[in-house]
């Protein structure tokens, strides 16, 4: 039988770091369960990013700033590394007025209920002179992945305003070993080691949930797509062979494996057995809960039969 995984532990956990434990993995399932998550981990996790900024009195990246030690393009590339949490689906601006000899940080920006820095003690810019002022304002947006600015050219984007690459992705790192363990007398299954390492915006341990919930959506819908199909082959099978509910096993039914598992285990081996109870009893039997119940019922609605 194709084993499900035994156990998920959380070995270390931190506000931007966290290493999970996945054991009992079918022989070669760890780096196929790793690559796929890590895949997800880096491309798929929402975050938000600078996507662009302005700076009174400056047209270009290629401008520079009257006593600022830094250029545009370096103040660009300081923004780049801006990390934040956004509680809006909508795009926030954070605000920055400056005067005065000094060195400015992400901390230094005006508050904004709608965002939380996430680095707060990021360097932005110096100003060297007394006589030295500025004014910038820096937008902020949620999305996936890597967007380069050539992907948003399509947005009307107003004088003075300088458009950047964004990297939303609020996974800094992911790394994965596979190790094998036994198994019963087994002992070429596999154990997941899989460390993940975020900007704080997001949890590794949420960020790993997240990941796990895109996949898992991804195969119901391939699966979906089929059940219909295979279903009506099934019935269409036990009819043409002319079997009786006695005939037929449960592990033919088109029921997932944990709800066959937790059937055989009570003791229902075929068709005739399961009829024999009602929705009540079933209920009650260890392993199988609402969902497994719901399934049931479908299968056997499909099958033209109910439960007692």
């Amino acid at each position: 039988m194709f084993n499900l995984p035994s156990s998920i532990k959380i070995i270390e956990q931190e506000k931007n770091y966290g290493k999970f434990e996945i054991e009992g993995l079918y022989p070669g399932y760890g780096v196929t369960i790793g690559n796929a998550l890590r895949r997800v981990l880096f491309s798929s996790i929402e975050g938000a990013a600078v996507t662009s900024f302005k700076i009174k009195g400056v047209h270009h990246e290629f401008s520079t700033i009257n006593y600022v030690s830094d250029t545009v393009l370096d103040i660009m590339l300081n923004l780049k590394q801006l990390r934040v949490k956004l509680y809006s689906n909508e795009p926030q601006v954070l605000k920055l007025k400056v005067e005065g000899k000094k060195k400015v940080y992400a901390k230094d920006f005006e508050a904004n209920s709608m965002v939380d820095v996430m680095n707060p003690d990021l360097y932005i810019i110096a100003i060297t002179d007394k006589k030295g002022k500025m004014e910038m304002e820096v937008v902020v947006e949620k999305g996936l992945g890597y967007s380069q600015i050539e992907e948003r050219k399509e947005d009307k984007i107003p004088i003075g305003t300088i458009a950047v690459d964004a990297i939303f992705s609020p996974v800094r790192k992911v790394n994965f070993q596979v190790e094998n363990m036994r198994v019963g007398g087994k002992t070429d299954y596999n154990r997941l080691i899989i460390s993940i390492e975020t900007d704080g915006s997001v949890s590794p341990k949420e960020a790993l949930n997240k990941a796990s919930a895109i996949l898992k959506d991804y195969f119901i819908n391939i699966e979906e797509k089929f059940i219909p199909e295979l279903r009506e082959e099934k019935k269409s099978t036990f009819k043409k062979e002319g079997k009786e509910p006695k005939d037929i096993l449960i592990k033919d039914l088109d029921l997932g494996s944990r709800t066959k598992k937790a059937l055989t285990n009570n003791g229902v081996k075929t068709l005739a057995g399961l009829l024999r109870y009602t929705e009540e009893n079933l209920s009650i039997m260890d392993g199988l809960g609402k969902k497994s119940l719901e399934e049931i019922k479908a299968v056997l609605k499909n099958l033209k039969y109910t439960l007692k």
